[in-house]
């Protein structure tokens, strides 16, 4: 069985599934079973009392954040995700933020969203395209032309509700990154480049999120980021 938490940095992550509506063609899962010396494909998807535990057992309060990002897109769990962070609002003072590519809405029939409130400080959603014909050639969405749509409406509405969203893309040839920056602005989110990520450099550090308004913009070599994830 993989690991349900796993440590980058001074940041915990918790991974909760291995399904994701997309198939990204930089995802890091394609070429190996983990990261940052974590095993992160799952054997079953547990329940929120086995992550709760996990959490528990590595204390949420020493880190500076806690992360909700594995092999797979976090909100197709919604409601255990929801019970993990409660209790880890319970327990620790410690940031909330959750790695997504936007379609839990769209993938799950309801929005999401409002049963996050207060619950969650940040969304990193995954742009990674200009346009909808560019995000379905990279992200291969099971959706197809109908998730480029859903996941901008998913962030104007995550900017509307939480305190912090960034949109993020993957730094890849194709993409547009000031395009996308401007798509972004647009959005009142805030904007990261994430360098691309192969099998052989798993042993990142966290870095910083990139502002709309970095002059370093297009030079991604400014700051690490963790791996392209699955559905990223």
């Amino acid at each position: 069985m993989g690991d349900l938490v796993y440590e980058i940095g001074r940041s915990l992550y918790v991974n909760l599934t291995n399904r994701c509506v997309n198939d990204c063609v930089f995802c890091l899962r394609r070429t190996g079973p983990g990261v940052a010396g974590a095993s992160l494909w799952l054997a079953s998807e547990p329940p929120a009392a086995e992550y709760v535990a996990a959490v528990r057992e590595r204390d949420p309060s020493r880190y500076d954040e806690v992360v909700f990002c594995g092999y797979g897109e976090p909100l197709l769990r919604a409601d255990v995700l929801a019970e993990v962070a409660r209790f880890i609002r319970a327990n620790s003072k410690t940031p909330l933020r959750v790695d997504t590519n936007g379609l839990g809405n769209l993938a799950l029939g309801r929005d999401v969203l409002p049963e996050l409130v207060g619950l969650v400080d940040t969304f990193s959603i995954s742009l990674n395209a200009q346009d909808g014909a560019l995000y379905d050639d990279l992200c291969q969405p099971t959706f197809g032309p109908r998730a480029y749509p859903a996941l901008l409406a998913f962030a104007r509405d995550a900017v509307r509700l939480f305190p912090r969203v960034i949109l993020t893309v993957v730094d890849v040839p194709e993409v547009d990154l000031d395009d996308c920056a401007r798509i972004a602005s647009e959005l009142g989110a805030e904007f990261r480049v994430r360098e691309y990520i192969d099998s052989g450099h798993r042993d990142l550090e966290e870095g910083g999120p990139r502002s709309v308004a970095d002059p370093g913009l297009g030079d991604p070599a400014g700051g690490q980021s963790p791996p392209a994830k699955s559905g990223e």
